[in-house]
């Protein structure tokens, strides 16, 4: 005999600060595509009624010529048949005002479970959706003590708009490996520090008495005058992969300290830089090893990484061999972040900023101008905040420290400057991404940053890729979260070639059952696969020919795919019809398809 639901539901507790109400599902957000996959049909917000919590309840909305949308027996016995299909005792529990049903799917059902079902109603050609009934909770700001300077998170002009972000994933699950100087304790991030390796092979730049070894530990990283170069200053340490590691996952709303951008995600720290910097040798094993890829005499990685962060360059262009590593990493499924370094310069010129398949990371300040000493170019795909401390300190980035001047002191925080700050605010993206929907690819990751960013409220001369990260908006996408809206979605799957330089296809959806005009904010979620969007155009075609322009060509724009939702006002036009997306590719030398499309009304 089942237990009383009101008894046997388990409370869960939530930190509130703020007595502003998140409602998730009046957010409006894009979609992310369609994903080839079972488990990537039905990503984790979908089946979960918060960030790692499965859901115990789903809201289904029939279709009105339904018998389960009126009647309640008629979908109590839908309830019955899909747990039966997937080995789960489901109950209907009552009718909303919305003319949904709310389902009870029992105790203890893991997020693999409640995506089964998900799937069973989203089968069914009766169901216009299933969504989960989610648990709202007061939006809360972190009770991190210094979280009131991490200007780069939270404010409107620059910050990456990160909060926002916290209402659909943290992180969890996700291993980001910060390949730098290594760790130094530090107790508002440790709890998120997992087992990482020290690659430096040269015993004098480790400064640790030793080659590799498995214990990753900064030792700090001082330098004497003239000791790396004639005419060098004395330096104390810097504790860089620290302050890198604290920005991605520094432990949140835990009444100290800074608040990490993906608190739920593990750093696993590897080290390659030490005095005077690090050799690309290290570098490359590095890179692999996170990756999950073998390093000769370097036991097998426990903890591979699905982001690496770089925030370390020299001068030159991308070598093959690092360039082969970075392919090989992307290839087994980590996204690669790198700093666009700080010379001011073309980041062309520099390495690994120049390299392909990884996501290139300019800085802004707190006013959304390029930072004064980013590099800038074509070879940037966006740009992060940086900050600048020459005139004021609290316009840097804050994160976790040490005071050592040589050796490990006391444990602190503070402010820096540079793209290798900018960097690991990506990672931590791309980390709160990865949560969101494991099954996103590196290109589709980047894609998805690409095309959810903002424009620079500053300048940035010399270009500064898509613009400035948003994180919100960018988690929101490729998770769903706020998904449907209740209204009906007709897709086409059928995958249409896009000629090279040549005429515009179309591909058609016939809506019908709709009545009166279409709304005002139709969804067209686009999935197309192209080796240069920047060469397309895309329309919408309404059934009377009207067109409404979703993208443009642009010279600048040269990311891989468009993988993006639009919305579009077409309250003038009949909903009913064959509506068409239209794509022409306007310039030479690289093709495409479109894979899917879809209209949400």
């Amino acid at each position: 005999m089942r237990t009383s639901t009101s008894l046997r539901r388990k409370l869960i507790s939530v930190a509130a600060v703020s007595a502003a109400l998140f409602t998730a599902a009046t957010t409006s957000v894009a979609v992310a595509q369609d994903s080839p996959t079972q488990e990537a049909a039905v990503p984790a917000a979908q089946a979960e009624a918060a960030p790692g919590t499965p859901a115990e309840r789903l809201i289904v909305g029939y279709k009105s010529g339904a018998a389960e949308a009126k009647s309640n027996k008629a979908a109590e016995a839908d309830a019955a048949a899909k747990g039966e299909e997937a080995g789960e005792d489901l109950d209907f529990e009552r009718r909303l005002g919305s003319g949904a049903a709310l389902v009870d799917l029992g105790e203890n059902l893991s997020r693999t479970d409640v995506a089964d079902v998900v799937a069973e109603y989203r089968a069914d050609p009766q169901v216009a959706y299933v969504v989960p009934d989610r648990l709202n909770k007061p939006l809360a700001t972190p009770n991190d003590t210094e979280y009131s300077k991490q200007w780069d998170l939270f404010e409107t002009t620059a910050g990456m708009n990160v909060p926002g972000a916290w209402d659909v994933a943290t992180g969890s699950g996700v291993t980001v490996a910060v390949i730098d100087t290594g760790y130094v304790t530090h107790s508002d991030l440790g709890a998120n520090i997992v087992a990482g390796y020290d690659f430096i092979s040269d015993a004098t730049v480790g400064n640790d008495g030793n080659g590799r070894d498995s214990n990753p530990a900064d030792p700090g990283d001082w330098t004497a005058a003239n000791e790396c170069a004639s005419g060098d200053p004395a330096y104390g340490s810097s504790w860089h992969g620290t302050h890198v590691a604290g920005t991605i996952a520094a432990v949140t709303d835990n009444g100290k300290g800074v608040a990490g951008i993906a608190d739920g995600a593990k750093v696993s720290p590897l080290r390659v830089l030490g005095k005077c910097g690090g050799y690309d040798s290290d570098i490359i094993d590095a890179i692999t090893w996170a990756s999950g890829g073998t390093v000769s005499g370097v036991p097998a990685n426990a903890n591979v990484a699905k982001v690496i962060n770089m925030s370390l360059g020299g001068g030159g262009a991308c070598s093959t061999a690092t360039q082969s590593a970075i392919n090989a990493a992307v290839n087994r499924g980590t996204t690669v972040v790198v700093a666009a370094g700080n010379s001011n310069a073309n980041a062309s010129g520099y390495s690994p900023a120049s390299c392909a398949n990884v996501i290139s990371v300019a800085a802004a300040d707190r006013q959304g101008n390029r930072s004064y000493y980013s590099n800038y170019g074509s070879v940037v795909d966006i740009a992060a905040p940086g900050g600048e401390t020459n005139s004021v300190a609290a316009n840097g980035i804050l994160s976790t420290l040490n005071s050592g001047a040589q050796g490990p002191s006391a444990e602190n925080y503070d402010y820096y400057q540079g793209t290798s700050m900018a960097a690991p605010h990506v990672a931590g993206l791309a980390a709160l991404m990865k949560s969101a929907n494991p099954a996103l690819t590196p290109a589709q990751i980047e894609s998805a940053i690409k095309t959810n960013s903002r424009a620079l409220p500053g300048t940035c001369s010399g270009g500064c890729g898509a613009g400035l990260a948003d994180a919100a908006k960018t988690v929101q996408a490729v998770s769903g979260s706020g998904g449907s809206t209740g209204g009906t979605t007709f897709t086409s799957t059928s995958a249409v070639s896009i000629p090279d330089n040549g005429s515009a296809i179309e591909s058609p959806i016939t809506v019908s059952g709709r009545s009166g005009n279409a709304p005002s904010a139709l969804q067209v979620g686009v999935d197309i696969t192209h080796t240069y969007r920047g060469d397309l155009v895309v329309d919408l075609v309404a059934p009377d020919g009207s067109t409404y322009r979703l993208k443009s060509a642009s010279s600048s724009d040269s990311a891989d795919n468009v993988i993006a939702t639009y919305t579009v006002n077409a309250s003038t036009e009949t909903a009913n019809g064959t509506w068409k997306l239209r794509v022409q590719d306007t310039a030479a030398q690289d093709t495409g398809r479109v894979n899917s499309w879809k209209l949400t009304f």
